[in-house]
């Protein structure tokens, strides 16, 4: 079987259920952006940083590959399989939050992003989370959308923040806080 197919060369693409849409309509882009999470998700997870987190990050993409396959199910289809995420996930990764922040110093400020590879990057599947988010809920405004989907991007950007900063903890990095006393 051939990967391409010729059928997006005219700017659409299917939904799940078949029917053709433009490929920047916001359904699309709600599951795009989520589909770009669950590959910077990817990235976090090979990293040795994150390997007694391994087996918790591919946990966290199963529960985006639910998300992603709701989000691009056509909501005109009479009969749409929607997978959704755990109802669990949400105290599961709040767990996994508060474990992380009892092992830290508390935060007082604002730190710039950064550290090492790792703690970087895990801002910015933060910031693509919060772009995911950003998406999904502008879909949301014309058409329903589980609230276990916009809930669990919320509480993933707390989650990469935090997991950032834990990072940073555990390499000893210096968090550099903003605004320097200085400004």
């Amino acid at each position: 079987m051939k990967i391409y197919t010729h059928t997006g060369d005219d700017g659409t693409t299917s939904l799940a259920g078949g029917r053709r849409v433009s490929k920047f309509c916001p359904r699309v882009e709600a599951y795009g952006s989520v589909d770009e999470l669950i590959a910077w998700v990817g990235l976090l997870r090979s990293y040795k940083e994150n390997e007694d987190r391994k087996d918790f990050l591919i946990y966290l993409q199963d529960q985006l590959m639910n998300c992603a396959y709701s989000l691009a199910s056509d909501p005109l289809n009479p009969k749409p399989k929607k997978l959704l995420p755990d109802p669990q996930c949400i105290k599961k990764i709040e767990a996994e939050i508060d474990e992380m922040v009892a092992e830290m110093p508390p935060l007082k400020s604002f730190i710039l992003p950064g550290g090492n590879i790792p703690a970087a990057n895990c801002n910015i599947t933060r910031c693509v989370c919060r772009r995911a988010e950003r998406n999904v809920l502008r879909l949301k405004d014309t058409e329903e959308i589980p609230g276990i989907i916009i809930e669990l991007l919320n509480r993933l950007s707390d989650y990469f923040f935090v997991l950032c900063r834990k990072i940073s903890y555990e390499f000893d990095n210096e968090e550099i806080k903003w605004p320097d006393n200085n400004v």
